[in-house]
């Protein structure tokens, strides 16, 4: 509890960073739950999600975002890119994530970006627990930090925890002065049918190879708690007709497996059996139709 001589803080951090850096490993490290997908394949983050962190002290509500990476043409990621900006332009504090011993363009390209911004920043080195000798990341520091630009610099690993308390406290002093934003058992902003489709679009990354993944979208159709099990209906959507059957698989096998893995997370998400419909559907150029991007929550 917080004592009369103490002062509350609350407000918005943005993590951002390159494509792939871990920030929604740490996002689900700090919240203490599963609330953003995670795969080994850049730009798995789509959308902005919030994860919401009370201690005793503050409130610390971390907004996780895109990878910040060289757009195409393709609308979708044009609003995947604006969604990063607009997290550098709401936050009170900035974290840039990168991996212990590399540097690479976009990551100082994302540094300019916070630079401009004006905002007070955190550098997290991640992986940390991947570096056998710490003192072998000084003279990589050095090269590359600018240490005007940070408040501190800190090294964790989202995998394991390493440096995640430090990184809180560091947080709770540059925050500013306030009550709490949400209700202190609230985790994310986002609701169980947005998750739902998160995690079923987690397992298509995991099974579906090259640049598949990229080129679909599931929309949950039906979301029914008043049953139970509990009903999901969810269609994924693919760009061409090819990729339905890429999808599907001989005799169905791959949406089978892609559903029973989705249908164990959805499970221990909402902590109740889950009964899980798929389908598939072609919606050609989706990534590029306003309309569609519109009803699905990527652009206003």
């Amino acid at each position: 509890m917080i004592t009369e001589t103490e002062t509350f803080h609350s407000g918005f951090v943005a993590l951002v960073g390159r494509p792939n850096v871990g920030k929604s490993t740490l996002l689900n490290r700090l919240v203490g739950q599963k609330i953003s997908i995670v795969t080994h394949k850049p730009q798995t983050t789509r959308q902005r999600i919030n994860g919401i962190v009370t201690t005793d002290n503050a409130q610390v509500v971390f907004i996780d975002t895109p990878g910040i990476h060289v757009a195409g043409g393709k609308l979708l990621n044009q609003s995947m890119n604006r969604a990063a900006q607009e997290a550098l332009d709401d936050a009170d504090v900035i974290v840039q994530m990168v991996i212990a011993g590399q540097w690479r363009p976009l990551d100082e390209q994302v540094q300019q970006q916070i630079q401009a911004s004006g905002r007070p920043a955190l550098l997290v080195v991640n992986k940390i627990d991947q570096v056998k000798q710490r003192q072998e990341l000084l003279p990589w520091l050095e090269e590359h930090v600018d240490a005007g630009l940070w408040r501190k610099v800190l090294l964790v690993s989202a995998r394991n925890g390493s440096g995640v308390d430090d990184l809180m406290v560091s947080l709770g002093e540059l925050l500013p002065a306030g009550p709490p934003l949400y209700p202190e058992e609230q985790v994310s902003d986002r609701n169980l049918r947005f998750m739902a489709a998160e995690l079923i679009r987690e397992q298509l990354l995991r099974y579906l190879h090259k640049e598949l993944p990229y080129g679909v979208h599931v929309q949950i159709e039906r979301f029914d708690e008043q049953t139970k099990p509990l009903e999901i209906d969810a269609v994924i959507w693919v760009e061409r007709a090819s990729h339905k059957g890429m999808v599907i698989g001989k005799q169905g096998a791959m949406l089978k497996q892609i559903g029973k893995a989705s249908r164990l997370q959805l499970n221990r998400l909402i902590g109740r059996p889950v009964h899980l419909s798929l389908w598939v559907s072609v919606r050609p150029g989706w990534q590029s139709n306003p309309q569609t991007l519109r009803d699905s929550g990527f652009i206003d």
